[in-house]
């Protein structure tokens, strides 16, 4: 059966956050088959110091003086123009066909607005994901997905005004769970969000979301569960801290250090938003 064009090429747009630039040199390895300027690009580019510019059609660029990832993944949203969107990096590497790959995807499934997709570590084998066949996301499958992996359809994240936590994600007060957070909410407003396994980036082997006894990570987990579950974060904080000594995560010493670390992220969150969840 003949697949019907719903999307054509020039209506795909791929939105990068990078920080401190000053030339696009640094879009070459992210597409080693083809020059990037033969796909619509947009840049957000977050400094003090550096500004970007283009002399590409296909590549527009927004500098700002922000910080934090969520709050350059909404600037992209908010300027993006095209059908079909994918976020991503400044430190991925694309498969060939991944825009064909995504392309395809939507076009087969009609009914989705949102289709997460699998990437690859560099120098890695498999895939992060082993499924190999599409389904349907819940609240549970999305704690899985990594925003470098998300495309969707542009005209209905702004229609149901859906948008990254600037609270939450690298660079931010909690610097994990921006993606998990964008997808619930997607999810909680009624949206189509669905998984589809074809591997569309390869990305370093370091990820701060592994370091899982780290500071960062358990003030901003802390936080995350107070924000989904309220009070119950206080059984959860204490149960996770013995989950990550029972997996040798932190040593024995340090539980009570961390156990606090985690009360401070909570408490942080409820002064961001005047204790109302």
């Amino acid at each position: 059966m003949k697949m019907l064009n719903v999307f054509s090429e020039n209506d795909f747009e791929i939105l990068i956050a990078t920080k401190d630039r000053s030339n696009l040199d640094f879009l070459l390895p992210m597409f080693p088959f083809e020059h990037f300027s033969t796909f619509n690009i947009l840049i957000v580019n977050q400094s003090k110091i550096e500004v970007l510019s283009s002399d590409f059609d296909n590549v527009k660029v927004i500098n700002t003086t922000e910080k934090g990832l969520s709050k350059s993944r909404n600037k992209a949203i908010a300027n993006a123009s095209k059908k079909i969107c994918l976020i991503t990096d400044d430190d991925v590497v694309f498969a060939k066909k991944f825009k064909q790959d995504i392309l395809l995807a939507f076009e087969k499934n009609k009914k989705a607005d949102v289709i997460t997709f699998n990437h690859q570590r560099i120098g890695d084998s498999k895939p992060q994901k082993s499924c190999n066949s599409s389904f349907k996301h819940d609240d549970k499958s999305i704690w899985n997905v990594s925003s470098i992996e998300i495309a969707f359809q542009l005209n209905e994240i702004k229609k149901n005004n859906i948008t990254f936590d600037e609270y939450f994600g690298l660079g931010a007060f909690f610097e994990t769970a921006e993606e998990f957070l964008f997808l619930k909410l997607a999810l909680n407003l009624g949206l189509e969000v669905y998984f589809s396994p074809e591997i569309i980036v390869s990305h370093p082997q370091f990820s701060s979301g592994k370091d899982e006894g780290s500071d960062v990570l358990i003030y901003g987990r802390a936080a995350l569960f107070y924000k989904l579950h309220g009070n119950l974060v206080f059984l959860w904080l204490a149960k996770y801290v013995f989950f990550l000594f029972r997996k040798k995560y932190i040593r024995f010493s340090e539980i009570r250090k961390k156990y606090k670390i985690g009360l401070a992220g909570i408490a942080k969150f409820k002064g961001l938003t005047n204790n109302k969840l």
